[in-house]
Parts: C-alpha cells; structure tokens; sequence
C-alpha cells in the first residue's frame, strides 16, 4: 500500500510538472465474430480434502448450450487474449473444424473446466444502436456528435503502476496545472466544433451509454461512430433517479421506457434529467462496413457473447460461463445460460461479478438490452491443461 502511495504521489507531482475507456433466448445476430499484460489467474490446486472441481456438465443450461457457437466464439474472440494457454486451445480448435454440435461440446468439456467467482452480482446489458442523424442543426436534431477535444488527455495509470491496470483519468491542463475535465453540463455549454453530425439530444444520450453506434443520413449515406474517449467523469445511471421522483413505475425503467420519456419532455426538462449523469462520451467516425464495431480489445463484438467486465479485475479475453435469471424488468428474458467472452470495458460495469452483455445492432438488440437486469452467477472457464502439444 506505501508504495502504491508512493507511485500515486510521483504520477500526481509528474502531471504538475508536465502541465502541459429457459434455455438460451436466441441471439439476435448470427455472426461470430485493449490488450492486458495480466495472465489469467491460476486454479487452485486440488487436495486431498477440497470438494471436486465442477466440471462444463455441471454448469446451469449446460445441455441447453449451442456448442458450436461456443467454439466458434471463442475461436473468434482468442486473439484478445495473452494467456499462453488459452492460445494454445485456440490453434487447436482453428485446426479440429468443422464443428458440429457432438464434436464441439466434446472439444469444450475437454478442454476447460469452471470455477465459480463470487457471490451473485449483476447482468446487464449494451447494444450499438442506428439513429437518425443530420449533417446539420434542424429540427429535433440539436445534439452536436462532438469529436475528442484537442485539450483531453486521458492517462492509463496502469503504465505507472501494474495494480492500477484498467484504471484511467481524463483531464486538461488549465494555468499550468492538470485538473479534471468539465461535466455534462459543462460541455454542453461548449462552443460545438466540427461536430460528425447532429441527432435528437435524448438518442445522443443513449449512444453515448452505449458507446457506439451507426448514424443514417437522410441522403442514404450511414456513419459509423464509435467511442474517442470520456471526459473520465463516473457514470450515474438515470433510471433511480426517475423512478425515486415518480417520473417511472419501478418495474417500467428500460431503456424504451427511459428513451420514451425523455423524448416526450425534449427541452429543459430532459435536459435536466440526463444531466445527473455527468459522463460524457465523445466518438469518432468512419464509413460503415457493416461488421460490429469493436470493443476495448481491439476485435468486433459478437452477438450474445461478448461482455464488458471491469478489466482491473478481468483480463481481455478471459472466459466465462454465466448463469443469470430474475429479471427485475418487465417483458425481458426469463435466463441467461451460454458460454461468453471478456471483449470489452465500460463506465459503470465494476466490480468482480459485474457483467454487460453485448446483443447486437439495431433497434431488436436495443429491446432485447434495456430489458437485462438479472441476478448474475458467474464461472470462470479455466484451460483443464496448460502444456503445449
């Protein structure tokens, strides 16, 4: 602890100095599509007294899997990953295909075993959402996309400190001394520079807690905008905040029923809403090509699988088995039981048993999102052997 003082206190005296991120529903997408230096965590080792270790069969949904989508999720998402012996399950998966339902159930069980983490947590869920967008300001389209400010420096303190690996701050330099960036409020009183377009302010607000999306342009042209940094602000979510003032019913805080609302109050009075959540995320454009936009690991999204973690906690590229039910929000689905990869990051997904589901693109994944709230159990899916073949 003294010395992670200390590292802190050389970083804060350098910034100073320097002054100038039941069964199975079906997935909504058939596609299978930021580095760690932290290795996945070793097994305990088993002993005389322990209790067995569980074995894939053992799992909740289990039987209920789509094997082959397990194997090919992972084949998909491994180059995210720095364990050597993950990677070595990944080449031999990528030379067993094709798969079919009884070879890769049988190349899974195996191949890894579970372990569960934690006590029960959280599930939730993120999508890449399609607005409507315009290349100038009309209508309901008062919300500037605004770009990555030339002043915002974001400083990974992992580089400083491996026990801070995933940690970050977002600031600028003001009279020779870094200081924290301005708050929702505060941006949006900021002159608007070269925005990438402009889209109804409650959508903007939604893309920004998604952190990715496609913009559609009334000439046909389609604009993807993915995220370019945060003003490292933390995020406050809305929907305890309308339910506690009786703007929602407390089982009717989905992202529609959120979306709806604010959209019916357009103006000062949504604006005041969405200002209780002081992050504010700034994108960057690129022409559309159709695939997923890609996650903190650096590789596109897959469709069911993929899952923002807290990544001081959760290597990229770790796998895992999760186990949710009880939605707490109406019309959702009833369990979550499938095989999911560690591709992502997000403002408020922390903690050890915290997970955000990745369900696609477009307005059916937007449904299937705002409708996660699940208590989660989650296992970590360990390689059964580590030498190299």
């Amino acid at each position: 602890m003294t010395h992670r003082l200390g590292v802190l206190a050389v970083l804060a005296s350098s910034l100073l100095l320097f002054a100038c991120a039941t069964g199975n529903p079906p997935l909504l997408s058939p596609q299978q599509a930021a580095e760690t230096v932290q290795p996945a965590r070793a097994p305990p080792q088993q002993t005389e007294t322990s209790t067995p270790p569980l074995a894939l069969a053992d799992l909740p949904g289990w039987d209920r899997e789509d094997h082959v989508a397990a194997v090919r999720a992972f084949v998909g998402a491994c180059s995210a990953t720095r364990d050597m012996s993950l990677q070595i399950l990944c080449l031999r998966a990528k030379a067993m295909g094709p798969w079919d339902e009884p070879s890769a159930r049988a190349f899974l069980e195996a191949s890894f075993r579970p372990e569960r983490v934690g006590a029960t947590g959280l599930l939730t869920a993120y999508f890449a959402p399609e607005y409507e967008a315009r290349a100038i300001r009309e209508g309901p389209y008062t919300a500037p996309v605004r770009t990555k400010p030339v002043d915002l420096v974001m400083l990974d303190l992992g580089l400083f400190d491996a026990g801070l690996v995933g940690k970050k701050v977002s600031g600028h330099v003001v009279d020779g001394k870094f200081t924290p960036y301005g708050d929702r409020a505060a941006i949006d009183a900021m002159p608007v520079k070269a925005p990438i377009a402009w889209m109804k302010p409650e959508e903007l607000f939604f893309m920004q807690i998604q952190g990715s999306g496609v913009l559609k342009l009334p000439e046909g042209q389609r604009i993807k905008v993915t995220f370019n940094g945060s003003n490292g602000k933390p995020f406050v979510g809305i929907a305890a905040i309308m339910r506690d003032r009786g703007l929602l019913a407390d089982n009717d805080t989905s992202g529609d029923a959120i979306r709806q609302w604010l959209a019916d109050h357009r103006g000062p009075d949504a604006d005041e809403i969405m200002r209780q959540n002081p992050r504010y995320v700034f994108f960057k454009a690129a022409p559309d090509d159709g695939r997923e936009p890609p996650g903190a690991a650096g590789i596109s999204l897959i469709p069911g699988r993929a899952l923002a973690m807290d990544p001081s906690l959760h290597p990229m590229g770790t796998l895992f088995w999760i186990d949710a039910s009880a939605p707490a929000l109406t019309g959702a689905f009833p369990v979550y039981q499938r095989m999911a990869v560690a591709l992502d990051t997000g403002g408020a997904i922390k903690g050890l048993v915290r997970a955000d589901l990745y369900t696609g693109t477009g307005p059916a994944a937007g449904i299937e999102a705002g409708r996660v709230r699940h208590v989660l159990n989650l296992y970590i899916l360990y390689p059964v052997q580590t030498a190299a073949p």
